[in-house]
């Protein structure tokens, strides 16, 4: 039975979705060329090359490669691969790919919102530090950082060179006992207005929303709770996951 022309076009697509997510990923790991020809990449997955131009362009559109009638398609730019599977800053996670530094937007002394205090385990009424920070890749706005922490663990740290360190540093540097363990919680968010304008994207871009509550000690004592807009055109997360040993 000959196909029919909406099949075509649908396995069309899905091979051309297939390709591109492996370029993706490829591309951010490094293991990507500078150059991407056609022909190989058609030989290399099997599909046709409408297919891997379809791909392409969905790639294109995302700034990852650069196409032109002369240059051919080269890699645009990497994507900076931040580990959240290690409780690293953020200057420390992205060291290969240039210098973080922090514009401090605020650093003050605050009362706790009740949802905030019940999660670092405080009186409902408690006072809190709270620290904003416009955070750059070089020059470039990449995540903007809204931090809650307890007072006898943040306030030593508002003395601190806070525009040149990772708060998980000062943290350790400051109460000589080392960051046990942290929580997140990930998901996918559209920019407003405002975070728009701070991060240097256009208003409804993409952005990585990221929730982090960080323990500190053996004990686990909850300190830094942190609510993280984070570019999606800028960086990716990634982690290693183990498996359980089964009992059967």
């Amino acid at each position: 039975m000959p196909k029919s022309p909406d099949l075509n076009r649908r396995r069309r697509a899905d091979a051309a979705r297939l390709v591109a997510d492996v370029l993706r990923r490829g591309i951010d790991r490094g293991d990507r060329a500078d150059r991407l020809d056609e022909q190989r990449l058609a030989d290399e997955f099997g599909v046709s090359r409408n297919a891997i131009r379809d791909a392409l362009a969905l790639l294109s559109a995302e700034g990852r490669i650069d196409r032109g009638p002369r240059v051919g398609t080269r890699v645009a730019r990497r994507r900076a691969e931040h580990g959240i599977d290690e409780l690293c800053g953020l200057s420390e996670t992205l060291a290969g790919y240039g210098c973080v530094r922090n514009e401090i937007r605020v650093a003050t002394i605050v009362r706790a919102p009740a949802a905030v205090a019940r999660r670092l385990h405080l009186e409902p009424s408690a006072d809190v530090v709270y620290i904003e920070r416009l955070r750059f890749l070089d020059q470039e706005p990449v995540s903007l950082d809204l931090t809650y922490l307890v007072p006898d663990v943040g306030v030593p740290l508002l003395g601190l060179d806070l525009e040149n360190h990772d708060v998980f540093g000062l943290i350790e540097h400051s109460t000589g006992r080392p960051l046990h363990s942290a929580r997140h919680s990930v998901e996918a968010a559209t920019a407003d207005p405002h975070s728009a304008a701070i991060l240097d994207v256009p208003p409804g871009a993409a952005l990585l929303l990221i929730e982090r509550l960080t323990a500190l000690g053996p004990e686990r004592r909850p300190v830094d709770l942190e609510y993280i807009r984070m570019r999606s055109d800028r960086i990716t997360l990634h982690a290693t996951a183990l498996r359980a040993a089964s009992e059967h």
